[in-house]
């Protein structure tokens, strides 16, 4: 999987687990990868210079970490506090390990990884009581022209369907999968007359969809592409600038050794070769068409 330059692409990988703290989850990436672990607060670590880039590992609450972006300042809670609420949370919330981007061929190592952390001590079934185990995928589009987007988008919601079934097959509750897309929205954009511009695409993306909770989240590529007009439509919601598909139906099964991101990317990688295929795309389409009729 390369660029329209030609380069590898990357892809960074957000996994949720229960089990073990933040500081002990760093160190045992840094004895698996090496690498120096640097604390930015009591509940997140960065793991820098490791064999397969920075590694970060932190509990899933803004919060708790009082040193963030300038959004939170509003609410920012002082360093004892913030501690104080993490360590509240802590056995109900997940934490997180974020990688760095890596490229295509080196995803196996996320699973060393994540092997490392079970080891010492992680788990993660699919969900909690309070709702799933995230694993998120942050993937480089091959380019950023309106065809290529629009293409991965319709290939993504002709999919869907499918990919959602089998996030369900392992035992996860529908309730706690993303929000699905407006049907009348699907139906617009995987018709055969839809290649909007740019602009266009973000609009009736925004119009549509103006909210986080998507099973692929376009709402970071377009405010890195068009950042007046997302904060504009969504100025309250919590969105961060990334030139990436950001993907993140699938669930993390840490507790299970036999359990792979492998399958997860397997099921990405099906929808960018259909939407490689203008007439897969449109044969799709069409037997959609004929299912709903």
């Amino acid at each position: 999987m390369r660029t329209a330059q030609g380069t590898i692409r990357r892809v960074g990988v957000e996994v949720e687990f229960l089990g073990i703290d933040a500081r002990t989850a760093a160190q045992a990436l840094a004895r698996a990868f090496g690498g120096t672990c640097v604390e930015e607060d009591p509940h997140a670590f960065h793991v820098q210079d490791t064999a397969i880039g920075r590694l970060s590992v932190e509990l899933d609450v803004r919060h708790a970490h009082p040193r963030r972006t300038a959004a939170a300042q509003r609410l920012r809670l002082n360093p004892a506090l913030a501690a104080w609420l993490g360590a509240a949370l802590s056995g109900v919330v997940p934490r997180e390990l974020i990688t760095a981007p890596l490229p295509v061929d080196e995803l196996h190592r996320v699973d060393d990884a994540l092997r490392a952390l079970r080891d010492a001590g992680a788990r993660g079934t699919g969900t909690t009581w309070f709702g799933s185990l995230g694993l998120h995928f942050n993937i480089d589009p091959p380019s950023l022209d309106a065809g290529t987007i629009t293409a991965v988008l319709k290939a993504f919601l002709l999919r869907n369907a499918r990919l959602r079934r089998e996030t369900v097959g392992r035992g996860l509750t529908p309730a706690f999968l993303p929000s699905p897309y407006p049907d009348d929205y699907v139906r617009r954009v995987v018709a055969p007359d839809y290649w909007p511009d740019l602009p266009t695409l973000a609009e009736d993306y925004l119009a549509a969809n103006p909210t986080r909770n998507r099973d692929l989240d376009l709402l970071p590529l377009f405010l890195h592409l068009f950042p007046d007009r997302v904060r504009a439509a969504l100025p309250h919601e919590k969105i961060g600038s990334r030139a990436v598909f950001h993907y993140r139906l699938p669930q993390a099964h840490v507790s299970d050794p036999a359990w792979s991101i492998a399958g997860a990317w397997n099921g990405w990688a099906g929808v960018e070769t259909l939407a490689g295929d203008r007439d897969d795309l449109l044969r799709r389409w069409r037997s959609l068409r004929e299912r709903a009729a």
